[in-house]
C-alpha cells in the first residue's frame, strides 16, 4: 500500500521555518531586518515571532537605541535543536563511550585516523581539479551542508575567506570527543591544499552561535 502523501505546508508554516533558519545562520536579529530579508512585513513578522516564543523557539532580549525604545533582537532557544540535524546524537554519544571503554584511547585515536582518512579522500574526490581557492571552498561548503552543516563563504576584504557552519550536527559526539572537531581542522587543511592557512576563528563548544573557520592564502 503506497505511503500516504505528506501534507502540504501552509504559507504561515514556511515563513515559520525561514525565520528559524535565518536565525540559525545569522544569529539574533530585529523583526524588522527579517522582514527586509524575507520580504514580509514587520509586523508579519512580529507575529510569526510571538508565536514562535509561545512554542519557546525563539526568544529575545533588549539592545539599547541612541533614539527611541530598545530594540528587540531575536535568538534561537535550545528547544529548537529539534529542527535542525542532529546525526543521532545519544547513540552516538554511546558508541564513543563504547569504544572508548573497550579500545581506551588510543583505539579511540584510531578509529579518528581512519574516520579522518575516509573523508579527506571522499572531499578530495569531488573537490579535486579546482585551482581557485573560491572554488574549492564553495564545494567544500555544499559538502558539508549536505551533511547538516549549513555552511558558507564570505570573503573578507583582506583577501581572506571565511568557512561558516551555522550549525553541528554532531555537536553532542564533538562534546563527548573532542578529537572530532580537531579531525574537522586537519580534513580542511588537507581538502583545501598546501597553499592556503585554515585556523578556526568561531566555535560551538566554546559558546559561539556558529562554527568558522578563516582561509587565508599563502604568498607563493
Amino acid at each position: 500500500m503506497p505511503a500516504a502523501p505528506k501534507p502540504r505546508k501552509t504559507a504561515e508554516t514556511r515563513s515559520r521555518e525561514a525565520i528559524l533558519d535565518m536565525l540559525k545562520r545569522r544569529g539574533p536579529l530585529t523583526a524588522t531586518e527579517i522582514a527586509e530579508t524575507l520580504s514580509l512585513t514587520a509586523m508579519a513578522v512580529r507575529q510569526h515571532l510571538y508565536a514562535l516564543q509561545a512554542e519557546t523557539l525563539v526568544a529575545y532580549s533588549a539592545q539599547p537605541r541612541p533614539i527611541g525604545r530598545p530594540a528587540k533582537l531575536w535568538r534561537l532557544t535550545e528547544a529548537s535543536d529539534r529542527f535542525f540535524p542532529d546525526a543521532h546524537a545519544e547513540l552516538t554519544v554511546d558508541l564513543i563511550a563504547a569504544v572508548r571503554e573497550a579500545f581506551g584511547a588510543e583505539g579511540m585515536d584510531r578509529l579518528l585516523a581512519i574516520r579522518t582518512r575516509d573523508q579527506i579522500a571522499a572531499y578530495g574526490q569531488r573537490i579535486g581539479g579546482r585551482r581557485a581557492l573560491a572554488e574549492r571552498l564553495e564545494a567544500l561548503a555544499a559538502i558539508r551542508s549536505e551533511e547538516g552543516y549549513m555552511a558558507e563563504v564570505q570573503k573578507a576584504e583582506d583577501g581572506a575567506f571565511l568557512l561558516i557552519e551555522n550549525h553541528c550536527p554532531i555537536c553532542h559526539a564533538a562534546a563527548a570527543c573532542t578529537g572530532l572537531c580537531a579531525a574537522e581542522l586537519s580534513v580542511f587543511q588537507a581538502v583545501l591544499g598546501e597553499d592556503v592557512e585554515v585556523r578556526r576563528s568561531d566555535h560551538i563548544l566554546a559558546g559561539a552561535r556558529r562554527c568558522a573557520y578563516v582561509v587565508t592564502p599563502l604568498a607563493s
